[in-house]
C-alpha cells in the first residue's frame, strides 16, 4: 500500500525517503508484534504499536491505497478483506523479565 501511495504522491517507481522510512518503521514493529502470525488488521487490533505520527501516516496511506489496491493487487486485496472478518485472538501475555542481579 506504502508503494501505491508513493507512486501516485511523490512519483517515481522506487519509494521516496520518506516512504521508505515509514515502510522499514512498519515491518520493524510487525516483527515485534506480540501476536505474531495471528496478529488482526491494524483497526481490530487492541495492541498500538504505532508512535502516533505513524499512525497517522499509516492511516492516510491505508484511506488513499486501500480502494486501489482491489485494481492493482487484487488478491492482496481480498486476503486483507478476508482479515479484517476474522475474531481477534485474546491478547498474548507478556513475560516479565527475570533480573539476574544478585542483590
Amino acid at each position: 500500500m506504502i508503494a501505491i501511495f508513493c507512486r501516485d504522491h511523490h512519483g517515481g517507481r522506487v519509494l521516496c525517503a520518506d516512504c521508505a522510512s515509514l515502510l522499514a518503521y512498519a515491518e520493524q514493529r510487525l516483527q515485534k508484534c506480540p501476536f505474531g502470525e495471528d496478529k488482526p488488521t491494524c483497526v481490530k487490533c487492541p495492541v498500538h504499536c504505532y508512535k502516533p505520527a505513524c499512525r497517522e501516516q499509516v492511516k492516510v496511506v491505508m484511506r488513499y491505497a486501500g480502494p486501489r489496491l482491489l485494481f492493482r493487487r487484487p488478491i492482496l486485496a481480498v486476503r486483507h478483506l478476508l482479515d479484517e472478518r476474522k475474531p481477534v485472538p485474546d491478547q498474548p501475555r507478556f513475560k516479565r523479565r527475570v533480573s539476574t542481579d544478585s542483590g
